[in-house]
């Protein structure tokens, strides 16, 4: 979860009172967000440059770090928190944030070239005119970048952000992507002028750039921004120009954000402008700007229109578990910065406006938390829900696990994912193609395809272990996968249980007389054969086993597991030694079907 540092006294300020700590943690609380340390700026800097601690004095800053949903970017900076905390408190309406009402004309307008397409697409802009900064507002400005970067740009691949002093410039702007050579300009906190392919080189030192290289420096093209007087605006996503950095006395801010994910570049663009625009002379208006595409096609940003979207009070109310009239639920929305009222003439639905701001806002589960988190968690009754009894299937294993392990065996869990030599060659099988989930894209050949056994995983587990006291008795309950054309998938899970014991003599009768505590558990009887009302065994010819050491195990005429020693040739080739090694697999398919594989092994 992302952590935002502000100082105390400036939060208490724009909070318009002051808060003890125990009051703050339970303010935060309430609002769904917590108070994770109290600390100074003289202990972050020590802790950082690992110095010892100074005694802290009456003149430093407390500084709260506070923990917010990953999903909440507007609360990323102390005005987005401030703010949400006063319309919370219910101190201020929610704010609307308005597009100024300008011709295209008169905009400012940013060209975006083909060969942009080649490395990073899509750009978008804003302006925030008559903006006011002090030191600590440009220091947020500045820090809220920077956590938009960690979040959701992913580090810079998705979205890079250029924040830039407008009178400094001239448009029209152009997006374009060139040969790293011919890229000149002098980067931000430097004097001296750098072609784009020696500022990669000269950044390759830097703590904080160097981490952002990879993302261009194998490209044949270069990303890049020009005014109207071919003078260098940013190096997407690496750093922008030092002739338009912005500074306290900056007025116009011009904002870009490339991106390779359109959708995301807009909710970056919409967090900036929004959470800042609180500064501007005309307070909550931003300037658009067009961007045209190399193809004609034009587009004007930001987008700050709400979207509506209707929610039936039912599934809030049923959701929560308390019943709300719905003026009750409007209102506890728009504590959370959410506009709503009461959709149509009935009380059945409530339709809901959400803001710029709210991007974390999709879907109506989305709202009735928001209901929640207003209504207090605490203040919800509690109750035990019908879903939570465990399945059917769940149970039977978590009954078979208990009675496998007071039988002296250990519980093993191990990958469902293997390589194919792993699920086939190393057990004497052949991959007719008919059986295994190929995985598409694997990222090492040890997870090529979806286990359509438990054996591999099991001698694997004993392969590693060798040197353990002697005997070595596991089990494991999981799931296969096999394919299926009758599900619309293609494949269908299984699940087994796999039983392993592993000594000096083969122990084939333990494995034996485990199978036979097994069915006795499960209200199946020994029959003869061909008797159908129980379980009999049969010798069975399975590659993995020795010839006449294995058998299989027959239910109501269906043959649903089977156990033996496995054969040499298959403990050579997992390298597991002499030892003596004896499995058992049980496969539940239905609770009213039940499915065994035995496997014995030396």
């Amino acid at each position: 979860m992302p952590t935002v540092s502000v100082g105390r006294d400036r939060l208490f300020a724009a909070l318009g009172r002051s808060y003890t700590q125990e009051e703050f943690e339970d303010l935060c609380f309430s609002f769904g967000i917590e108070l994770d340390d109290v600390t100074t700026e003289k202990a972050i800097i020590s802790k950082e440059k690992h110095l010892e601690e100074d005694k802290p004095s009456a003149d430093d800053e407390i500084i709260y770090k506070i923990e917010v949903p990953a999903n909440r970017y507007d609360l990323l900076c102390l005005e987005g928190l401030a703010q949400a905390l006063r319309i919370f408190n219910g101190q201020e309406k929610i704010p609307r944030y308005t597009v100024a009402e300008i011709s295209k004309e008169s905009m400012l307008k940013m060209h975006v070239k083909k060969e942009t397409s080649l490395i990073r697409p899509f750009v978008v802009c804003a302006v925030l005119r008559g903006i006011t900064f002090d030191e600590a507002s440009y220091n947020s400005f500045i820090d809220l970048q920077d956590k938009l970067h960690q979040n959701i740009c992913r580090k810079r691949m998705l979205v890079a952000i250029g924040t830039h002093d407008l009178d400094t410039l001239q448009g029209p702007f152009t997006y374009e992507a060139l040969p790293p050579p011919e890229i000149n300009f002098v980067p931000l906190k430097q004097v001296k002028n750098f072609r784009a392919d020696e500022l990669m080189e000269f950044y390759k030192s830097d703590l904080k750039l160097k981490k952002f290289l990879h993302i261009i420096e194998n490209s044949s093209v270069f990303p890049v921004i020009y005014d109207h007087n071919r003078t260098v605006l940013s190096l997407p996503p690496i750093i922008n120009g030092a002739h338009s950095a912005i500074t306290l006395k900056t007025k116009n801010v011009f904002i870009e954000c490339t991106a390779t994910d359109l959708t995301k570049a807009k909710i970056v663009l919409n967090t900036m402008v929004t959470t800042f625009s609180t500064y501007c002379k005309r307070k909550f208006e931003v300037e658009p700007v067009e961007v045209i595409s190399f193809d004609g096609n034009s587009s004007v940003f930001p987008d700050l229109s709400e979207y509506n979207m209707e929610v039936p009070l039912s599934y809030i109310t049923g959701s929560i578990g308390v019943p709300l009239e719905v003026d009750e639920v409007t209102n506890l929305l728009k504590r959370m910065q959410l506009n709503a009222e009461k959709a149509g003439s009935g009380a059945s639905s409530i339709s809901v406006s959400v803001p710029p701001t709210r991007s974390d806002i999709l879907h109506p589960c989305d709202v009735m938390e928001d209901v929640a988190i207003a209504y207090g968690y605490n203040n919800i009754p509690k109750r035990k829900l019908s879903s939570l009894k465990p399945l059917p299937l769940n149970q039977l294993s978590d009954l078979i696990r208990s009675e496998i392990s007071m039988n002296g065996f250990t519980e093993v869990l191990t990958w469902i994912l293997c390589s194919k030599k792993e699920n086939f060659e190393m057990l004497n099988r052949k991959d007719d193609k008919s059986t295994a989930v190929i995985i598409g894209n694997p990222r090492s050949c040890d997870f090529e395809v979806v286990r359509t056994s438990l054996m591999p995983g099991m001698l694997k587990t004993v392969g590693h272990n060798k040197d353990h006291p002697k005997p070595i008795k596991i089990y494991e309950v999981g799931d296969v996968v096999l394919l299926d054309d009758k599900k619309d998938v293609g494949a269908s899970n299984r699940c087994l249980l796999a039983a392993l014991y592993c000594g000096a003599s083969s122990g084939f009768e333990l494995i034996h007389s485990l199978v036979d505590r097994i069915m006795e558990v499960m209200g199946t009887s020994f029959v003869p054969v061909p008797d159908k009302s129980g379980y009999f065994i049969e010798l069975s010819d399975e590659p993995e086993f020795l010839l006449g050491r294995q058998a299989k195990i027959i239910y109501k005429g269906k043959r649903i597991g089977i156990f033996g020693i496995v054969h040499p040739e298959v403990l050579t080739e997992r390298l597991y030694g002499p030892y003596g090694c004896l499995l058992c697999c049980l496969l539940n398919k239905r609770v009213d079907r039940i499915g065994c594989s035995f496997y014995l092994a030396t």
